[in-house]
């Protein structure tokens, strides 16, 4: 067996919320328009083209779209040094399925700069054997096409995989893809992330071990 451990990054391995949430103000700011919190949390764990037209509509062109969540990543490369840290538990959990010999791999809807530059700024690059970035994926999450491919990139199959994830979308993509999943919950509550197969408030308040569990059933 090939066991997989599929990691979302932001809620999920980095607290990157906030920085997220500034690069998106930033932007808007310079369009004259407003991102509300809301909308920021409703769209978190999606790529950007379906968060801007979920935020602007349908009816700007594409390349003016494309153009924006290019903006809106430099931006965030600019403000992400200020904010990020990785999450509680993140290095223990990392450091015991190395030990134990689980692939690792990210798999975000991100742009790979970003998550790059993330997981360089965090300094756990080494614990992972691929990176996966959905950001120019036909479909974003809860398509399950990311974890797919993070499978593949992995040599795993679905059912050997478990994903992490704190988005009510990623918890819906790894279902999609028949992988078990741990819903975290450091953007939306308990109850919004049902559908995965166990719910923690963090990774600390589990030993590591929950991965042996969860895998061997």
């Amino acid at each position: 067996m090939t066991r997989s451990v599929i990691w979302d990054m932001d809620g999920v391995l980095a607290d990157s919320g906030k920085a997220h949430f500034a690069a998106w103000q930033a932007l808007f700011d310079e369009m004259g328009l407003t991102m509300t919190w809301q909308q920021f949390a409703d769209t978190f764990g999606m790529s950007n083209i379906p968060i801007l037209r979920v935020c602007l509509g349908d009816d700007r062109p594409l390349a003016e779209m494309q153009a924006m969540a290019a903006r809106k990543e430099a931006l965030f490369r600019e403000i992400m040094p200020e904010y990020v840290t990785v999450l509680p538990g993140v290095t223990e959990w990392l450091e015991y399925a190395n030990i134990k010999g689980y692939r690792q791999v990210v798999a975000s809807s991100g742009e790979m700069a970003n998550i790059a530059a993330v997981v360089n700024a965090l300094g756990i690059g080494n614990h992972f054997q691929a990176i996966v970035s959905g950001a120019f994926m036909p479909k974003s999450k809860p398509d399950p096409a990311i974890f797919l491919y993070a499978a593949a990139a992995a040599g795993a199959t679905p059912d050997e995989c478990i994903v992490i994830e704190d988005g009510i979308v990623g918890v819906e993509a790894a279902v999609c893809a028949n992988m078990r999943s741990i819903g975290v919950t450091t953007t939306h509550p308990a109850e919004k992330l049902s559908k995965a197969t166990i719910v923690l408030n963090r990774l600390s308040d589990r030993s590591p071990e929950l991965l042996d569990q969860l895998l061997d059933n």
